[in-house]
């Protein structure tokens, strides 16, 4: 009897550890939704704005497209910064979070002479306690942007 207890007490150990929280249900561990807001520049390509898997969102690399007509505003990296944080904003909310709730951010901007400009603007949305960042130069991004933000939220 003894043994038969300490084998099923083994088994379940191993079918936790395998399986993960067992009393959170397989549908909730395994979740995957796409998440597309209603205020969102559509360029066509094939990508999600961003997808919900569990209580993470990873979000898409977002350039500072106009949401109306998905053109790149005009202005430089300071208004291309802005919008592409506006975009992200909106991916957020139709996920039920917000920038409280990001926790790692990889920015690739075309200039490091823009850095100090992306950075004040960056600083409106993370004004304190913010998230782990990248940030890279890169020699080209579409259609001649000037930054491109990718995303980690996670929300407890």
């Amino acid at each position: 009897m003894r043994t038969a207890f300490a084998a099923a007490f083994v088994l379940g150990i191993a079918a936790i550890a395998l399986h993960g929280d067992a009393a959170q249900p397989p549908a909730a561990r395994n979740s995957r939704r796409v998440i597309r807001p209603e205020k969102a520049p559509n360029t066509g390509l094939p990508f999600s704005p961003g997808i919900l898997a569990g209580n993470t969102l990873y979000i898409s690399g977002h350039l500072g497209r106009d949401p109306i007509t998905s053109r790149l505003v005009a202005g430089g990296v300071e208004n291309e910064t802005r919008q592409a944080l506006a975009n992200i904003r909106e991916v957020l909310r139709a996920a039920g979070m917000d920038f409280s709730h990001v926790t790692s951010v990889t920015a690739y901007i075309a200039s490091f002479d823009d850095f100090a400009k992306f950075n004040a603007v960056y600083r409106e949305s993370f004004p304190t306690d913010p998230p782990a960042r990248a940030t890279v130069q890169v020699a080209a991004l579409n259609d001649r942007a000037r930054v491109e933000l990718q995303i980690i939220a996670v929300k407890p």
